[in-house]
Parts: C-alpha cells; sequence; structure tokens
C-alpha cells in the first residue's frame, strides 16, 4: 500500500506558515522610510539645504540607549532652528530639506537659521538654498540673420516652419553627408560656405575644371547656386549671414547651368562625384511658360537610372528637384521631365501662411512641399548670397521653388545621419508616411492605404523632427520591382467634352506572379496623342481603389499641335494601395466652343501602363505606418538605438583624368614661357663672352672709312675683311691695340686727303 504523503506535506505547509508569521511578529519593524519628496511650499530664500553627520544616533530613554532615526534628527534640527523638516532629498540618505515656518516674519529671522545649523553639532553641512540660473540646451546663434530665418524657427507663427530646431538639440545636424548643388557655381571662398566646402564633389562643366566659382556676368544671374548652397549648409556662429538647415554637413558645386547645357553635360553632372556627394540638389528644370513639355534626354535619364542604383555604393543617389515656378501661367509639373521622374523627389512650395504661393505648380507626380516666399507681404528665404558685383554676402530675397529644393535637401541629410544606409527610395517612403497636411482647404483625398495626397502639396508639408526620427527606425524596403503593359495601339478618337475617351487595364494577380509586386509606389502612363491644341487636353488616371490624378492637366497657353510623343506622365496618389486591380485612362478634349468647328480631334494612338511598387503588402505598409508614428516621441534620439546596416556594393572608383582643357591650356602657356626664358638665358650667355669694348671700337672704324671714288663697293669690302684679319692676329693687350687702330685710322685718312688734293 503506498505511503499517504498528502497529509504530512499540509502540516509542513502549515509549519512553515507558523513560522513566518512567529518571525515577523518577533522581529523589531525597521526604521521608517523617509516621506516621499514633496515639492517644497516655502518661498524664495526661505529653505535650507543640511547634511547630518554620519550616525548612529541614540538617546537615552528610562536608563537605556536607543537607537533614534534619521528622519527624527532631522525633525528635532528643524525645529531647534525654527524650520520644518520636508524629509530626505530624494535618494541623498543624510540630506534633508528644511523651510520656513513662517511668512515674511519668518525670512527677516533668516540669518539666525543659518546660525543655529552652523552650530548645530548634528550638521555636518548647510546651505541656505538660492534660485539658480539655468537655461534650456536650446540652439543660439550669433549670426545677425537667423533671427530672421521664420522657416527655420518661426516664433511669429508657431508650427510654420521646418521643426528643426530640436533635432539641432540632438547633434543631428547632418554630419558625415555632402550635398552638391547642381547650379551656376558656388562662391565656396563665401564666409558661410568655406569651412563646410567639399572640394571633393565639386566640378567645373562649363569651364571643365574643379573650381566651380561662379563667374560674374552683366545681370548678376549667377548668384543662384550660392544662395542654395547656404540653404543647405551654411556655417553657425560666425557672426555672419545665416544658418544652414544641416549645417554639419559638407557642401559642393558642379557648375553647369553658366553655358550652353547638352545631354551629354547634364549626364555628367547627374553621376559626378557620385560617391562622394550623397544628394543632389536641383534648383531648375524646363521653361516654366506653361506651354513646354520637356525633361531629362536619353543619357540624362540613363544617368538618373545609373545614380539611384550605383550611387552611394549601391544605396543610391538622392535627387532633389524643385516643381517649378509656373503657377500663374497655369503650368503643371506632370510637364517636366524631371519632376515627373520616378527617380526624383519633387518638392513644391508653401508660404509662411502654409498656403500654396501663386508660382506653385500643381502635379500628381509631387511627394511634398516645404517654406518658400508668398505674396508681397509676405517674407522669403534668407541664406547667404555671393559677394561679387554688387552682392553682400546675404539676402533676405531668396524666392520660389528654387529655394524649396536646398531645404529639402537639407533635411534628407539630417535623415542620412542617423541612418546613413537609407536608399531612395527609403527616403521617398519616409517623406510619403511623415508629410503632414498644412492648409486644410487643399484638394486633399484619402487614399486606399491611409496617404494624404493633394495636387497642390502632395503628401504634405516636410517636418525635420518627424522624418529624422522616422529614418531612425526605419528598415529598408525591399527591392523596387514592376509591371508593364504592353503597348496599346489604336486610334481612339477623342471626344469633345463632357464626353470622355475612357480606356481600362485589368492587372491580375497572375500577372504579378513574376515580379513579386504587391504594393504600389509610382504609376506612369506613357502616351502617344495627336491634337491641334494639346493644352486643351486633360488626362485622369484612376487605380483600382477609385483614387484620382490628373496626370495632364489643361494649359490655356499651350497651343502646340504636335501632341505628345512617347510622353511618361506619372502619379503617386496610389502610394501603399494594393497593385492588383483595374486601372481606367480618362481623357477629355476642353477645345473652347469657337474652335471645335474648325479644329480637328485629337486621337489616341497609344498607350502604355507600368506600375512599380515592393513586395510589401498591404498589411506590411500598415505596419510601418504605426512604427513610424510609434517613433515621433524622439526616445530613440535620446538613445544608442540603431538598426544594422548592409555594407553597400563595392563600386569601382571614378575614373579622373587631369588632362582637362583648362590644364592643357595652362601646360602650354607654361611651355611658351620654358621656351622663351631658354632663349633669353642663351642669348645672356653669349654675349656676356663678347668685349664690347673691341666691338664698339669696331664699328667706329668700319662707320669712319669712305671708299675712294671710282672703287667698287667690292674693293672695299675685301679691303675691309684684309684689315680685320690683321687686326684678329694682333695679340697685344687692349690698350696696344686701341693704338694701332688709332694710328692706322690716321694714315687711312692722310691717304684720302693726298688723293683727294
Amino acid at each position: 500500500m503506498a505511503t499517504p504523503y498528502f497529509p504530512t506535506f499540509l502540516f509542513l505547509l502549515f509549519l512553515s506558515c507558523a513560522t513566518l508569521l512567529l518571525l515577523v511578529t518577533v522581529t523589531p519593524s525597521p526604521p521608517p522610510l523617509s516621506l516621499p519628496w514633496q515639492s517644497p511650499s516655502c518661498s524664495i530664500g526661505q529653505s535650507w539645504a543640511i547634511r547630518l553627520r554620519p550616525g548612529p544616533y541614540y538617546e537615552e530613554e528610562g536608563g537605556e540607549r536607543v537607537a533614534v532615526q534619521l528622519d527624527v534628527v532631522a525633525n528635532r534640527v528643524a525645529e531647534q532652528a525654527g524650520l520644518q523638516s520636508r524629509g530626505q532629498i530624494g535618494q541623498l540618505q543624510g540630506h534633508y530639506l528644511l523651510c520656513s515656518k513662517g511668512g515674511a516674519a519668518a525670512s527677516v529671522w533668516g540669518s539666525g537659521h543659518g546660525e543655529v545649523l552652523a552650530a548645530h553639532p548634528d550638521v555636518l553641512w548647510h546651505s541656505q538654498e538660492k534660485v539658480l540660473s539655468r537655461s534650456k540646451r536650446s540652439l543660439a546663434f550669433n549670426d545677425p540673420s537667423y533671427p530672421k530665418q521664420w522657416h527655420l524657427h518661426n516664433v511669429h507663427n508657431k508650427g510654420m516652419d521646418i521643426n528643426v530646431t530640436g533635432v539641432w538639440e540632438h547633434n543631428v545636424t547632418g554630419q558625415g553627408v555632402t550635398v552638391v548643388v547642381v547650379d551656376d557655381g558656388v562662391e565656396h571662398t563665401h564666409q558661410d560656405i568655406q569651412s563646410n566646402y567639399s572640394p571633393e564633389g565639386s566640378y567645373d562643366l562649363n569651364s571643365n575644371d574643379p573650381d566651380p566659382m561662379p563667374h560674374p556676368d552683366p545681370h548678376s544671374d549667377n548668384h543662384h547656386g550660392t544662395r542654395c548652397a547656404g540653404e543647405i549648409a551654411a556655417v553657425p556662429n560666425n557672426s555672419f549671414c545665416a544658418v544652414g538647415v544641416a549645417y554639419g554637413s559638407k557642401v559642393a558645386g558642379i557648375r553647369v547651368l553658366d553655358g550652353p547645357l547638352t545631354d551629354s553635360l547634364e549626364a555628367v553632372a547627374f553621376n559626378k562625384h557620385y560617391q562622394v556627394n550623397d544628394i543632389y540638389s536641383c534648383s531648375w528644370g524646363p521653361e516654366d511658360d506653361g506651354s513646354t513639355v520637356d525633361g531629362p534626354h536619353p543619357l540624362g535619364k540613363a544617368a538618373l537610372q545609373h545614380g539611384v542604383i550605383a550611387g552611394r555604393h549601391g544605396f543610391g543617389s538622392i535627387f532633389v528637384v524643385a516643381s517649378g515656378n509656373g503657377g500663374q501661367y497655369n503650368d503643371n509639373c506632370n510637364y517636366d521631365g524631371y519632376a515627373n521622374s520616378i527617380y526624383t523627389i519633387t518638392i513644391g512650395a508653401v508660404d509662411e501662411k502654409g498656403k500654396k504661393p501663386f508660382y506653385a505648380e500643381d502635379c500628381a507626380s509631387m511627394l511634398a512641399v516645404t517654406f518658400s516666399s508668398g505674396g508681397n507681404k509676405l517674407r522669403s528665404i534668407v541664406t547667404s548670397d555671393w559677394s561679387m558685383k554688387k552682392g553682400t554676402g546675404c539676402t533676405e530675397t531668396h524666392t520660389g521653388t528654387s529655394a524649396t529644393a536646398p531645404l529639402a535637401a537639407g533635411m534628407v541629410a539630417l535623415m542620412l545621419q542617423v541612418r546613413p544606409c537609407l536608399t531612395w527610395r527609403d527616403v521617398q517612403h519616409l517623406i510619403a508616411f511623415t508629410a503632414t497636411k498644412a492648409d486644410t482647404s487643399a484638394d486633399w483625398r484619402l487614399n486606399g492605404a491611409g496617404f494624404h495626397h493633394s495636387h497642390q502639396h502632395g503628401f504634405g508639408l516636410l517636418n525635420a523632427w518627424r522624418l529624422v526620427n522616422a529614418a531612425k527606425v526605419w528598415e529598408s524596403v525591399p527591392f523596387l520591382v514592376s509591371y508593364q503593359s504592353p503597348v496599346i495601339t489604336e486610334e481612339a478618337t477623342i471626344p469633345p467634352y463632357p464626353q470622355e475617351l475612357l480606356r481600362t487595364w485589368k492587372v491580375s494577380a497572375s500577372d504579378l506572379t513574376q515580379s513579386g509586386l504587391k504594393t504600389l509606389e509610382h504609376v506612369a502612363v506613357t502616351v502617344t496623342i495627336t491634337h491641334p491644341r494639346r493644352g486643351a487636353l486633360e488626362i485622369v488616371l484612376v487605380c483600382p481603389s477609385g483614387m484620382t490624378s490628373v496626370i495632364g492637366a489643361r494649359r490655356v497657353i499651350d497651343r502646340d499641335p504636335s501632341g505628345y510623343q512617347d510622353w511618361t506622365f506619372s502619379t503617386v496618389r496610389c502610394w501603399g494601395e494594393r497593385a492588383e486591380g483595374r486601372y481606367t485612362l480618362r481623357i477629355s478634349d476642353h477645345q473652347e466652343p469657337s474652335s471645335k468647328k474648325v479644329a480637328s480631334l485629337g486621337e489616341l494612338k497609344r498607350w502604355t501602363l507600368t506600375l512599380y511598387g515592393s513586395s510589401m503588402t498591404y498589411s506590411e505598409v500598415k505596419a510601418r505606418q504605426r512604427v513610424v508614428e510609434e517613433a515621433m516621441s524622439g526616445r530613440y534620439l535620446d538613445s544608442s538605438f540603431s538598426l544594422p546596416c548592409p555594407p553597400g556594393l563595392e563600386v569601382p572608383p571614378e575614373v579622373f583624368s587631369p588632362f582637362t582643357s583648362n590644364n592643357l591650356k595652362f601646360l602650354l602657356l607654361l611651355g611658351c614661357f620654358a621656351l622663351f626664358w631658354s632663349l633669353y638665358y642663351t642669348l645672356e650667355v653669349t654675349l656676356g663672352h663678347v668685349d664690347l669694348r673691341t666691338l664698339f671700337c669696331l664699328c667706329q672704324r668700319w662707320g669712319g672709312r669712305r671708299a675712294p671714288r671710282g672703287l667698287r663697293s667690292r674693293e672695299v669690302e675685301e679691303s675691309l675683311l684684309e684689315e680685320v684679319s690683321r687686326e684678329e692676329e694682333e695679340q697685344d693687350s687692349g690698350v696696344e691695340l686701341q693704338a694701332v687702330v688709332d694710328s692706322e685710322a690716321k694714315g687711312i685718312v692722310l691717304n684720302r686727303e693726298r688723293q683727294e688734293g
């Protein structure tokens, strides 16, 4: 029979509990803990901090010595000094805060409190507390124009700035990042630029030399690149002008806009020093006249693509472009091939009130906006300026989307400091995830993935704090994948409005299986359309979620009869949505009634749908949105938290030829100088060995002779040569030679006189 263990177990459990209860009852209780810290209610100058002498403390009770707690000693000291103990100061054992019991009357006797505390045997140290002057670790710059840089820190209109001072306080200033300004040159000797200038990333493609210094022109237009460079990396605390967004970064210059620009030259600019330069800031593009349709040509397109593939050791060069200033002409940045490219970050403008300014353009391919100038009564951007011509080195009148692209480039530099391995697509994603709505009156639409987008503002206003915090926790997105429909060839007539030409294309799950495309980033449509007045056309793309994009806006000024020849329109308004589904192309003709009767109708010749995105699922996109929002507290900036970065690609070094045209010209001038100097030296050495006195005397002798009448010139020459040969045979001293020459000269003169007589 088994032994009954259960009653034994219950007995042991009861015995253990009884023992613990007995120990708790018999053991004396520990001294009570100090009261929790209380905020002192005493006024300024009526509190004292004391440190008691190390214990233990005892007192007599009934003839026995009993240990006394420190709290009791502190209370006793306070009463003897006419004060009240407020308990232990934090976790500092033996340190107590004492406050006056009364008001003003007690403060009059303040010196008496101190005397009692100073003489008390239990007080090791005491101090009457004073109000300490402490300033927050916010940044203050001595640059005189910094207070005017409202776009960095707007004290008059809270929230209408790029929210950058917070990341500066965490020492995020763009360190280790190089931004290159592709423009008309950069005055790198400028006080605000020189310390942050990167000669390794710079070049002058107009003059074909390494120095991108701008060349003064009659109209003083070549200050543009210097202004943009100042926005990005102007040096702080140099008592001059302003401060850059990423003032810890390096800034380079590629001078290319001060001369004829070709496709090949543009391609070189986009890839110049692309392992040194991380970000390319391009505040330029085709004419913003409301009628131009232009962009990078084949070489420029290839260079952009090559840059995002091989630049930054495979993480991709980041190209930031301005959306354009043709708003007053009803222009649209979808007709700008740089702003329309999937490889660029297109940045528009808002004024200091967050509203779209008159010059800003709309487009479906715009990623975001940032601050620039507005109307006449609104402030412009304050930045560095060139000191050539009449330039003062500082300006308060930098305007247009030319000012927005450098601001955005500077904010991207801040992101790359905390997360250097962000790819070019990571930056695009982070902008879409973090941009905020500034103007609620704009045409905002919420797409199927939860992103707000407006044709006027893109995904919203760039916010440096949100960008940097999101970059800190961002994991790189999967590789870019794409799907392209077949080229759909037809000759479909475009009817007059309100009728529309509708064309659809369904993308099935099987179509996307090979590429693995699941969620969208960019959606592009390439069209060939004939029309007598292309500005009257409106082209709208509808994604499967129902999100609409005006990819081809109407332009009143555009009366070009050539239509569109394989022009690619793009949109980002379907970002994060599922790629599978039906896509609809809507084309309408809005010609004026007076011209409809005489003008022929347009035709859609062919079109192609291209989807760009990744293998991220819809649920993964939503999860990333939550991660980004959770990071906005800044807790990751205060820690050493850092996600691992892949090593990047091994890219062969850039081929560098030292023999530029300017170098060859210099070598030619140097060779000519050496040749002339050699000739001069040869003549000097040769003439230094000739007796000039002899030559002088011979010249006098030859000049004083006259040929006799009837004597032919040849006979005179022969006689002179005979006399010279005789003189060379003389080896006497110079004095004797001179005497002989003189006597012979006298003989010739006497003979001549006899003949004449």
